[in-house]
């Protein structure tokens, strides 16, 4: 059950990186020796400098990179492919990576299309999943005709068409001005509750991560490992009150300062995006 609403965890780790190494063929060293385990239910964070292996890390966890050294668990099995009908993942990227040439509701079917769905339960996923963004009056535009904001509402939306309960995130609302960002943060952190997800979130803004995560894993400069791992403490529903409160600039402050650490930058107080 999610962790949102206080209830328990699975004992079975959704994700588990152990002793994970990456070094690529052109003698980049990215990861050293990383453990991380993600209990069902989690939304946790991935924050640390540029270049430490945030992304290359969730990549792992999505079966597009392999390891190195040490390995990846899905559910306890050792292959993606083992997990059961109930046990799916999505991946939103930094980029919506939509198709020009096709309408908001194509673009947010594809998947289903490409995995033989029915073309009835297609349409019955795709009107459940933009809905779900706030994009249903939106289904038959093209992309040119969304803003950056809404655009990634769409990708979002693909991702939940296919109904999975591990999402996967790099940095979706980077790119993004800061009033878009926050709302999007605020409808992400309420999709995590009502649908019982399991997120992992790559960001570099302490604010977001604080604002969204139930647990925030620093990295350290490459070659990336887990630095710290930190609980965040705030309520189920999270809002600007929340945003303006003494918790949360009292966390943001402790992460600034690890991630000053990671940066091999001790006394830095730069918590922004």
């Amino acid at each position: 059950m999610n962790a949102a609403l206080g209830l328990n965890l699975s004992q079975t780790p959704v994700l588990l990186a152990n002793q994970v190494e990456k070094t690529y063929s052109n003698g980049t060293h990215a990861l050293q020796r990383l453990k991380l385990s993600v209990g069902r239910g989690e939304f946790v964070s991935l924050l640390g400098p540029s270049g430490c292996g945030k992304s290359t890390l969730l990549k792992m966890f999505a079966g597009l990179e392999q390891p190195s050294a040490g390995h990846v668990r899905w559910w306890g099995k050792g292959a993606i492919g083992q997990a059961n009908a109930e046990q799916k993942l999505a991946m939103v990227f930094q980029e919506a990576t939509l198709m020009p040439w096709a309408t908001i509701a194509a673009n947010v079917g594809l998947p289903l299309a490409l995995s033989g769905v029915p073309k009835a339960e297609q349409a019955r996923r795709v009107q459940a999943a933009l809905s779900r963004v706030g994009l249903r009056d939106f289904a038959q535009v093209y992309p040119r005709e969304l803003s950056g904001g809404m655009q990634m509402r769409a990708s979002i939306a693909r991702a939940l068409a296919t109904e999975p309960n591990l999402l996967l995130m790099d940095e979706p609302f980077g790119a993004l001005d800061e009033f878009t960002r926050n709302r999007l943060d605020s409808d992400l952190r309420q999709l995590w509750a009502e649908r019982d997800l399991t997120v992992v979130f790559v960001t570099h803004s302490i604010y977001e991560a604080v604002f969204l995560s139930s647990r925030v894993v620093v990295m350290g400069a490459r070659p990336g490992r887990v630095l710290a791992d930190v609980t965040i403490e705030g309520p189920s529903v999270r809002d600007e009150a929340f945003r303006m409160s003494a918790g949360f600039i009292t966390q943001c402050g402790r992460l600034s300062a690890l991630l000053a650490q990671a940066n091999g930058q001790q006394g830095s107080t730069a918590y922004g995006y």
